[in-house]
């Protein structure tokens, strides 16, 4: 298909184009009556939604307990959480393209399915390798979830409640990433470490059984399924070893130092080399396994800037926290999660006053901009914060963060979905999502790259204006013994209060650390005031015709 008509394929549906779209995709009897069980159809796709979100997070608290069980080592056990995400990713993209050949329904509940087996074999796997394998094919069956759930959300509910289909899908993906590390420290240490795979067996069930009764494919998608069409076994293989060895960088470069490691040259020459190689395939084959051209449209551009940037502030931001409150402030993992909680309820609050809004007709683009201010508020007092700090300061900057995503997210998916016709939104949803995890994973690459950098940059500077007298005037060590000289006072440390001075060095270190949290908070702040504006990117933007196909 040339460019030029694929674009026009792809233009944000006007009031002049709606008749077509209509056409494309007509509204049954059988469809409209399957429109009346919409927030049946909401809980049952957010089910799904929570499951694989939930399983990214929840397992990471469990990993040194499943250390010791296959008498791994940290670099290896690491794998577990990496397994995981490079099989996500890979298929992430994919979903519109498998559902459009099997069916979107039917693909859903083999990947419910496939992804609750997985769990269950997690969960009594024997070795690490059985372990790596199940990840494996648990983080491959839960990539459709995300994109396809949006897509139905999105064509089952009309233009006014749009934003609030996407607020309440929305709380099982924001929600969840906060919850699981409390959810997972306590089902470790009260359980086991096999129960946090074993939850996922009523969540599963429960989503099987809705999706089952409520989802129904639109009638374009069976016309679709019921096409031939030539398999684009090159596009395939480009897209697994460009996102898959991307994955592995973001996930382990820190490990080996980044671009210290030959290795990771190597893998990161590759991906850029087969990304290059899978634009100009699917831009130029007839039925592709991403459909590119949906980035011709302006508005979708925009919807998709703002969520990078949101996915790199959230998600990253959701790692560093637990680690600056469990090994700085000497919170235990079940309180870390306490004080994180309130942030969550803040996104859930966000994303109803966004969605109620919209409900009632209001332009609600512009809260994007109220929701980046927040955020930078946010992250400003975050990036103030003192190892003295107490709960409460720690905690009002996360609920005005929580909110300000609340607000963003709602409007910019819909914007994002909503400005491409009925047709092609699994398309648009697999490449959203696609981008949103990959700005996701570049977060949590960048910050654990940075923690670790600055920490070093800061002990250094701290070491370097560091004495033996000023550590005891702040009452790290007893004084020195009278008439002993300052040079004198060494052999004392070494021989005497070797004890003292590691409560010195200890010192030094946590401050260390405490500064690097804040040099991260204060490029976010700068980062998220820049994206005030963004929310123009979206001007023009008007939800589609709901309710097409479920």
């Amino acid at each position: 298909m040339a460019n030029g008509e694929a674009a026009s394929k792809l233009e944000v549906i006007t009031p002049e184009a709606e008749a077509n779209v209509e056409s494309v995709a007509p509204v049954t009897a059988v469809e409209s009556a399957h429109v009346t069980h919409k927030w049946l159809v909401a809980l049952a796709v957010m089910l799904g939604t929570t499951l694989e979100v939930l399983d990214t997070s929840i397992v990471n608290v469990a990993l040194p307990h499943m250390q010791g069980t296959f008498s791994a080592s940290v670099d290896e056990i690491a794998w577990v959480v990496t397994s995981y995400l490079v099989a996500n990713g890979i298929m992430l993209p994919m979903t519109a393209w498998i559902s459009s050949r099997f069916g979107r329904k039917r693909y859903f509940l083999i990947s419910v399915f496939t992804f609750v087996s997985a769990s269950v074999l997690c969960g009594a796997a024997q070795s690490l390798s059985q372990m790596l394998l199940f990840r494996l094919i648990q983080g491959a069956s839960g990539a459709a979830m995300i994109p396809s759930s949006q897509a139905i959300l999105m064509e089952t509910f009309p233009p006014e409640e749009q934003q609030m289909a996407m607020a309440i899908w929305g709380m099982g993906l924001m929600v969840a990433p906060i919850l699981g590390p409390t959810l997972g420290g306590w089902i470790t240490e009260e359980w086991n470490w096999r129960w946090n795979f074993y939850i996922n067996v009523p969540i599963g069930a429960m989503a099987l059984v809705m999706v089952s009764a409520f989802v129904h494919d639109p009638g374009y998608m069976r016309t679709r399924r019921a096409e031939t069409r030539q398999i684009d076994y090159l596009g395939i293989i480009l897209l697994v070893l460009s996102l898959g060895t991307m994955q592995v960088v973001l996930d382990r470069g820190q490990r080996a130092d980044w671009f210290e490691s030959s290795w990771v040259v190597w893998a990161t020459i590759l991906s850029v080399v087969a990304f290059v190689g899978l634009v100009i395939r699917e831009l130029r084959f007839k039925d592709p396994i991403l459909e590119l051209h949906v980035l011709g449209l302006r508005i979708f551009d925009g919807a998709l800037s703002i969520t990078i940037i949101f996915s790199f502030v959230l998600f990253g931001s959701i790692l560093i926290n637990p680690i600056f409150l469990q090994e700085l402030m000497g919170y235990n993992a079940w309180r870390a999660g306490l004080v994180q909680a309130p942030r969550g309820l803040g996104s859930m609050m966000g994303m109803m006053v966004v969605g109620n809004m919209a409900r009632f007709g209001i332009d609600t683009t512009r809260f994007i901009g109220v929701g980046f201010t927040l955020i930078t508020i946010g992250c400003w007092f975050s990036s103030r914060l003192s190892l003295q700090a107490d709960t409460w300061a720690i905690v009002w900057p996360l609920i005005i963060m929580g909110f300000g995503f609340g607000m963003i997210f709602p409007p910019s998916s819909a914007a994002a979905l909503s400005c491409v016709p009925p047709e092609k939104m699994g398309n648009a949803a697999s490449l959203y999502n696609m981008m949103r995890n990959t700005g996701a994973a570049v977060g949590i690459a960048w910050m654990t790259s940075k923690l670790v950098s600055q920490q070093q940059v800061h002990q250094a500077r701290l070491t370097e204006h560091f004495s033996i007298f000023e550590a005891w005037r702040f009452g790290k060590l007893p004084a020195p013994a009278p008439g002993v000289p300052p040079m004198g006072y060494l052999p004392q440390i070494i021989s005497g209060q070797k004890q003292g001075f590691g409560m010195v060095y200890g010192a030094v270190q946590a401050q260390a650390a405490m500064l690097s949290f804040n040099d991260i908070y204060l490029v976010l702040a700068v980062m998220t005031f820049v994206m005030i504006p963004s929310f123009l990117l979206l001007r023009g933007s008007r939800p589609m015709r709901g309710g097409v196909g479920h």
